[in-house]
Formats: C-alpha cells, structure tokens, sequence
C-alpha cells in the first residue's frame, strides 16, 4: 500500500488487535495495512468484517460468478486494494485465473462465456450512479441463474460496492497479495467507459 491514505493507519493494539493481527497473518500472510485505517473506529471495522464473514457463507450463486463481479466493481470503482485481494482469492479458491486477471478488461477479452459476461455487465450496471440495470438484463440472469442466485449476486455485488467506495474515498491502495504470491499481473483497465 502507497503512503496515500488520507487518515494515517493507527497502530493495532490491545488484545483484540493481537488477535485480529494474529488472524489476518494466518489467512492472509500478512496484516493489511488499510487495518490501520479502519483500527480508527473499530465498530465500523469489526461490523464491515462481519457482513463479510456472512458474505463469503452464501452459496446459492457460483462462486466464480460473484468473484468476477465483485472485481469488476472494484475495476470499475478504481479500488487497486479491493481488486488485487480479489484476485488473490480467486486463486485461493481455485477460480479460472486467466479469466481473473481479465476482468478489468472484460469487454475487449474473448476469455469470458456469455453468462459472465451478462454478470459483469450487470455489476458494472448496478455500481453506476444511478444504477443503469434494465428488465432485459435482469430476465436474462433469472432465466440462466434462478431468483436465488440472482439475488444472492446483487447483493454480492452491493457489497463490493460497501467496501470498495470507502477504500477509494479514504485513500487506501493494494497491499501487494497477488504479487506476493507469484500471480500473474492483472490485465489493465481499458479506457472505454
């Protein structure tokens, strides 16, 4: 992470921030530094942690379908933290990596199927203000997806949008995971908006 935030990180302290830190260096490897920023109002850190750890419990969408459109919101939204710890998942979780690292450029790649394209497009639709998604790209998700699934993404997708707006408004840039673990660089953003 570049020294770009603007509210300097707080040094994580007291047994809960032993523990936190102790969690995030055995699932992650390593501490976040935007933890510090957050460690600011730790109400908001342990409640945004626990709509993700609710989050992650979902299963009625397939896994790679929201990891796609959480990175896409991420693209879209400019979060290089939100993006790069997604992509970092992607390959924890086994995902298809080479349509991973497409995703910032996913209308010019050829990597995707119809379906996640329609699913990128709908995150992509859903995260502009206002929200441009129409009845056609809704019916066409259902009929492929199922009204659990569907929704079960939207909210997927209003979540990537809870955490991403923040980290960009305060600043807070990627942390280096994929990179730490050997990933191949992401694909670059095209500049078609």
């Amino acid at each position: 992470m570049s020294e770009t935030t603007r509210i300097p990180a707080a040094e994580i302290t007291g047994f809960k921030g032993a523990l936190i830190k102790r969690f995030a260096n055995k699932q992650l490897g390593q501490v976040p530094s935007s933890l510090g920023v957050y460690w600011h109002n730790q109400k908001v850190l342990m409640s945004m942690a626990g709509i993700g750890s609710k989050v992650q419990k979902w299963n009625e969408c397939d896994q790679q379908l929201k990891s796609f459109a959480h990175m896409a919101v991420a693209a879209q939204v400019g979060c290089s933290w939100c993006l790069d710890f997604n992509y970092f998942e992607a390959n924890n979780l086994n995902l298809d990596m080479t349509k991973a690292r497409e995703v910032p450029r996913w209308r010019e790649s050829t990597a995707f199927s119809p379906l996640e394209r329609q699913v990128l497009e709908y995150a992509e639709a859903m995260t502009v203000t206002p929200p441009s998604v129409t009845d056609a790209m809704v019916a066409a998700l259902r009929d492929q997806l199922g009204d659990a699934a569907l929704v079960e993404l939207s909210g997927v997708v209003a979540f990537a949008n809870f955490t991403t707006r923040p980290n960009v408004a305060l600043g807070i840039e990627s942390d280096g995971f994929a990179a730490a673990c050997g990933l191949k660089p992401l694909a670059e953003p095209s500049d078609v908006a």
